[in-house]
C-alpha cells in the first residue's frame, strides 16, 4: 500500500467546496470512481478562468492522477472505460451537466458542475447565445501564487494581532482569484486597507459577480465596491 506523506506545512492553495457536497451529494454516491471523478471536477475547474468554467473529455482523459485513481477504483477495467462510466453516473445523478457544441470537424461535449453558473451556461448554449472561444483550454497545474498573507504584506503592510485570523477566514470564504483581484483594486484606487479589500469581496459574494474573472468593470472609480459592514469606515480616494 502506498502511503500518503502528509499535507505540506504553511499556507497552501485552497479550493472552495460547497457544504451541500458533503451533506447532500456524498451520501448519494455509491461508486468510488464517480466520487473520484466528482472531486477531480472541483480541482480541475479551479484551474480554469472565465465566467463559464467547463471541462472537455480530454481534460479527464489526459489527467494521469485521475486515471491512476480510477485504476484503483476498478483494477480489472481500462481506466478510460471506468472514466466514461463514471461520467455517465455523475450526469445521471445530476452533479454534472453536459451540453454539446458544434465544431468544424464534428461535435464535442462540455461538462459543467450543476451550479447556478453551470445551469446558466447550459441554457446559454442551448439558446445559441454562448460557446467557448478557446478550442483547447487544457487543465494545467497553475504555478504557485502568492498567498493571501503575502498579498497583504506586499500591499498593505505587516500582519498584526487578529489580522491573521481574519485573513485565514477570508481565504476559506472567497475564491483566490477574487482575493487577488480585490487587492489589485485596492492598489489601483489608492485604498490600501483590508477593510476596502474585504468590502469588495463581501459585495461580490452577496450580490454576485457576473463580470468574469478576467473582465473589466462597469465603473472605474471604485465607489461601486464600497458597501457592507465596512462601508462607513472606508475613506475613498479616487485615482489622481
Amino acid at each position: 500500500m502506498r502511503k500518503f506523506k502528509g499535507f505540506k506545512s504553511g499556507p497552501v492553495p485552497q479550493i472552495k467546496m460547497p457544504e451541500s457536497f458533503f451533506t447532500e451529494l456524498v451520501p448519494l454516491i455509491n461508486d468510488l470512481a464517480e466520487l473520484q471523478l466528482t472531486l477531480f471536477c472541483f480541482w480541475a475547474l479551479y484551474q480554469k478562468e472565465g465566467e463559464y468554467r467547463y471541462l472537455r473529455h480530454n481534460d479527464f482523459a489526459e489527467s494521469e492522477a485521475l486515471l491512476e485513481s480510477l485504476i484503483v477504483a476498478d483494477p480489472l477495467a481500462a481506466p478510460l472505460i471506468t472514466l466514461d462510466a463514471a461520467l455517465k453516473k455523475a450526469i445521471k445523478r445530476g452533479s454534472l451537466l453536459t451540453a454539446e457544441i458544434k465544431l468544424a470537424n464534428g461535435a464535442e461535449q462540455l461538462y459543467f458542475l450543476n451550479t447556478v453558473t453551470g445551469r446558466k451556461a447550459i441554457a446559454s448554449i442551448q439558446q445559441g447565445e454562448w460557446q467557448p472561444g478557446d478550442g483547447h483550454n487544457p487543465v494545467e497545474i497553475l504555478p504557485p501564487r502568492p498567498t493571501i498573507y503575502q498579498l497583504y504584506e506586499d500591499i498593505i503592510g505587516t500582519i498584526k494581532g487578529t489580522m491573521v485570523d481574519a485573513l485565514k477566514d477570508a481565504e476559506r470564504e472567497f475564491p483566490y482569484p477574487w482575493i487577488e483581484e480585490a487587492f489589485q483594486l485596492a492598489v489601483e484606487h489608492n485604498a490600501r486597507k483590508w477593510s476596502y479589500v474585504y468590502a469588495i469581496l463581501e459585495r461580490w459574494d452577496r450580490e454576485g459577480r457576473d463580470r468574469g474573472l478576467a473582465g473589466g468593470h462597469s465603473q472605474t472609480d471604485g465607489k461601486e465596491y464600497i458597501s457592507g459592514k465596512y462601508a462607513a469606515y472606508i475613506k475613498y480616494k479616487p485615482d489622481e
